[in-house]
C-alpha cells in the first residue's frame, strides 16, 4: 500500500523533533555531571583498589592492618574500606637493554636476569623481553630456571635503546590482558631511550593506569648526566619509573640481592588497599599518598591518571 507522501513528511518531522530533545537533553545532563566533579562518589559505584607494599621496619611480626595505614587521594584522606595481604603469585616481565652503547657488557646482562630465575617463588613466572630499536621475547612466560638460562644467551647488542616504545609494547602486549593478577616490570638499563615515538609520561601515565609497578636494576649512565632536549635524563627515568609506580631501585652489579629483594616483596610485603573516593575531581589526575604508621615503610604508585 502506498504511504502518502504528506504522512512521510509528518513523520520525519516528528522523528527530528524528539532527536532535538534527546540532544537537548544530554547536553543538559553533560553540564551537570562537569559541575558536579568535585561531588562524593555515588554510593553505587565500585571502589577504588590500590597496590600496596608495606614492610615493618622494627622489630615487630605479623601482618599490617588497616589501621595502621593511611591513604591521602589529592590531599583529602580517605576512609579505608578493606586492606588485605596479596599473597598470589606474580607475573614478572623483565626488560633488559640489549642496546650497542649500555655500559654493561652481555655477561652481566645475563647475571642479572638469570638471578630473577632462581629466586622466583612457586607459581611465579618471567617473561624476559630484549629490547634496542625493537622488543623481542628472548624467553616466553615459565619458570623453568634451566630453560631461561638457555635461552639467555640470544642477547646481543645492537641499535639505540627505544626504551619507551619497549615499555609500552610489553604493557599493552603481555601484561593489560592479566589484569586479575598480580604484575610487576623489572626494568634493567641506565634509563636512555633514544628514538621511542614514545613519550615518557604516556609511558608512567599508563603504568600508573594501570597501577602497574617498576623495579629498576640500573647500569651506570653511558651519557654521563648530558642534558638531553625533549627528554628526561636516564637517572630521571629510573628514578620517576620506580617512584611514581611504588617500585625500587638497585644496583647491577649486585644483582642476587636485587632479584631476592624484588621477588621477596611481591610475594610477602604486597597488600590490596581499597577504598570510595570522596571529595576528589574523578575528571582530573589526582595525586596519591600512602603513609604507614612508625615504623611501617608503604609504598603505591603516586598518581591516579585522569580517565
Amino acid at each position: 500500500m502506498k504511504v502518502p507522501l504528506r504522512s512521510l513528511t509528518r513523520k520525519a518531522n516528528a522523528w527530528w523533533r524528539a532527536l532535538a530533545l534527546v540532544l537537548a537533553l544530554a547536553c543538559l545532563v553533560g553540564r551537570l555531571l562537569a559541575q558536579a566533579g568535585r561531588r562524593a562518589h555515588p554510593t553505587n559505584d565500585a571502589s577504588t583498589t590500590v597496590n600496596v607494599v608495606a614492610v615493618r621496619t622494627e622489630d615487630a611480626s605479623g601482618p599490617i592492618t588497616a589501621k595502621e595505614i593511611s591513604i591521602f587521594d589529592n590531599g583529602v584522606e580517605q576512609t579505608i574500606k578493606s586492606f588485605s595481604p596479596d599473597l598470589s603469585a606474580a607475573k614478572i616481565v623483565l626488560l633488559v637493554d640489549n642496546s650497542l652503547t649500555i655500559r654493561a657488557d652481555v655477561d652481566k646482562l645475563e647475571a642479572a636476569a638469570l638471578e630473577f630465575a632462581y629466586e622466583i617463588f612457586d607459581g611465579d613466572k618471567l617473561l624476559i623481553v630484549g629490547y634496542d630499536s625493537n622488543a623481542e621475547i628472548v624467553s616466553d612466560w615459565t619458570d623453568d630456571a634451566k630453560k631461561i638460562e638457555t635461552q639467555l644467551k640470544l642477547f646481543r647488542k645492537k641499535g639505540d635503546p627505544h626504551l619507551f616504545d619497549a615499555i609500552m609494547a610489553v604493557v599493552g602486549d603481555a601484561l593489560q590482558p592479566l589484569s586479575a593478577q598480580k604484575r610487576a616490570i623489572v626494568v634493567i638499563s641506565d634509563g636512555l631511550d633514544r628514538g621511542s615515538k614514545t613519550k615518557f609520561n604516556q609511558v608512567l601515565s599508563a603504568l600508573q593506569s594501570l597501577d602497574i609497578a617498576v623495579y629498576c636494576v640500573q647500569a651506570p649512565d653511558r651519557t654521563r648526566g648530558a642534558i638531553r632536549r625533549d627528554v628526561p635524563k636516564p637517572r630521571q627515568v629510573i628514578d620517576d619509573l620506580a617512584e611514581g609506580t611504588g617500585g625500587r631501585i638497585f644496583p647491577i652489579d649486585d644483582p642476587r640481592t636485587a632479584a631476592s629483594s624484588i621477588c621477596d616483596e611481591l610475594r610477602k610485603h604486597r597488600y590490596v588497599l581499597s577504598y570510595l573516593p570522596q571529595s576528589v575531581p574523578f575528571t582530573e589526575s589526582r595525586r596519591l599518598l600512602v603513609m604507614g604508621e612508625k615504623g611501617i615503610d608503604a609504598r603505591a604508585k603516586t598518581m591516579q591518571p585522569a580517565p
